[in-house]
């Protein structure tokens, strides 16, 4: 997909936009393009594979996205895209239909989303159409748009009582993914590499990849499993979520990467 074996996706995250709770007014629009252009190089310098730019600070998000949201990140990519030198994909949280608009409209290469099931979650009742969103896919054009399903979401639980091998073999089966994502409980918390280990031994043939709480620590021991990683939270001033990527831990984790993949 990426023709690098075990690439790491580093995350773009967009400060809050027009109609979020957090948006700053005072900032603007100008403010949100320029963070995310020093953001993007930060992570480009600091030799992460592939980008994926997300509206991670829309907190809290919705699962039916307004029109602003999507066309906010459409200018904000618009305006970095002559900077963008790595593959690079969209999420707009948590609307496949929206992210695969944006993905239309930029030219990105996948789509990162939760595209199957029904979950009990912190944003209500979270259902999804798969079938649609397929359809929509091939009816706006982007036939070829890869995509990442995340089947544990953050901050939501499976509605039935279902085990996570049994819902890896069967979203494979109907759903036909490019990427499985396995996710802790929320952006920054740790995937647990059990869980982990049994979804890549269910579903052979599809690419796992391991969707947070990675560090430079764990990152051998969660790629010696996983076919990959989204990573973002770690790339940040001190870790944390809230803060902006920080060159030098950027640097130190693709490091530790590059000694693994030397050791493949």
């Amino acid at each position: 997909m990426f023709g690098i074996k075990k690439p790491i996706v580093a995350m773009c995250h967009f400060q809050a936009l027009p109609g979020d709770p957090s948006f700053d007014e005072s900032g603007g629009m100008e403010m949100v393009v320029e963070n995310a252009r020093q953001d993007l190089k930060i992570l480009q310098d600091g030799g992460v594979d592939v980008v994926m730019f997300s509206n991670e600070f829309s907190l809290p998000y919705l699962t039916d996205v307004e029109p602003v949201t999507v066309a906010s990140m459409a200018r904000i990519i618009g305006e970095l895209k002559p900077d963008i030198k790595i593959p690079f994909g969209v999420n707009v949280l948590w609307d496949p239909i929206a992210s695969m608009d944006l993905a239309a409209a930029t030219g990105a290469m996948f789509i990162r989303e939760i595209m199957s099931g029904v979950y009990a979650s912190d944003f209500g009742l979270w259902n999804t159409d798969c079938g649609k969103s397929s359809r929509h896919k091939v009816r706006i054009g982007r036939k070829d748009l890869k995509t990442i399903f995340n089947i544990v979401p953050e901050a939501a639980k499976y509605l039935a009582d279902r085990d996570i091998v049994d819902i890896a073999k069967s979203t494979v089966f109907n759903c036909q993914p490019d990427v499985i994502c396995v996710s802790g409980l929320t952006a920054g918390a740790e995937t647990d590499t059990q869980i982990l280990s049994k979804v890549k031994n269910a579903i052979t043939d599809t690419a796992v990849f391991c969707n947070t709480g990675c560090r430079a620590d764990n990152i051998a021991d969660q790629l010696a499993i996983a076919d990959g990683a989204v990573v973002g939270t770690t790339f940040k001033v001190d870790g944390i979520f809230a803060n902006r990527p920080d060159i030098n831990r950027v640097k130190d984790f693709m490091k530790v990467v590059r000694d693994f993949r030397a050791k493949l």
